[in-house]
């Protein structure tokens, strides 16, 4: 009897070390890069032909990744795609690593943004037209060389831009027809037309959350396959 209860009590001592072993690492510990800040946005959908998914803000601790929060998350309408190889236009999510510039939006930054923040006004603009010197890049007044019909006037979307994130996609050195105007957003009505949206608390969440100097990047990718997240 003395036997069994010794053995029994050891079997208990052992039991939470075995399952703690056996949990996963955090989804940052297992992927192939983060960015080499101590905040980390990942943005993941099931599959490359998925709308829907996840985003979940993490930070670095101590050596480990602790998730902050986490929101339901909309992708482009028709999926993701490998950010090397979009094509602009096709109203799909770039998979990949990308830095954060900058936050803007058409209202007031939310209380506690350090984050850099623009406030749009009626002469802001994306431009996304391929022939313009400004492709992918925030102007206040339309240059001339940007066709109103090829850019976006942030103002016109009070919803989707009241705050957002800039996601570093296509944006440091821009390869003309790979893509321009991808961000982090506040949901719209559905799908994006190649953006990552969240509904608006989750948003002004990640902008109060969001710290320059830890250098936060975002991960956009899927569960498996070419484009799974862990590759990146």
């Amino acid at each position: 009897m003395r036997t069994l209860l010794a053995l029994g009590a050891v079997l208990l001592f052992l039991a939470p070390a075995t399952a703690s072993a056996s949990s996963p690492a955090p989804l940052p510990a297992r992927m192939a890069d983060t960015g080499g800040g101590s905040q980390l946005i990942t943005a993941v959908a099931a599959d490359a032909s998925a709308t829907t998914g996840t985003v979940t803000w993490w930070d670095r601790r101590g050596g480990r990744w602790v998730r902050v929060g986490s929101a339901p998350a909309r992708f482009g309408a028709n999926g993701l795609v490998e950010g090397a190889a979009r094509r602009q236009g096709t109203n799909t999510t770039p998979t990949g690593l990308y830095d954060l510039p900058f936050a803007f939006g058409v209202r007031p930054a939310p209380a506690g943004t350090a984050y850099p923040y623009v406030r749009a006004t009626e002469r802001s603009w994306w431009c996304q037209d391929n022939d313009s010197a400004a492709y992918n890049r925030w102007v206040e007044g339309l240059p001339e060389d940007c066709r109103a019909g090829e850019a976006e006037h942030i103002t016109a979307y009070g919803t989707q831009y009241a705050h957002a994130l800039v996601i570093g996609f296509n944006y440091a050195r821009p390869v003309r027809m790979r893509g321009a105007g991808i961000f982090l957003h506040v949901d719209g009505r559905g799908a994006t037309a190649g953006c990552v949206s969240v509904p608006a608390d989750a948003m002004r969440a990640i902008l109060a959350w969001a710290e320059p100097e830890r250098r936060p990047h975002i991960a956009v990718g899927t569960r498996r396959g070419p484009t799974a997240i862990l590759g990146y």
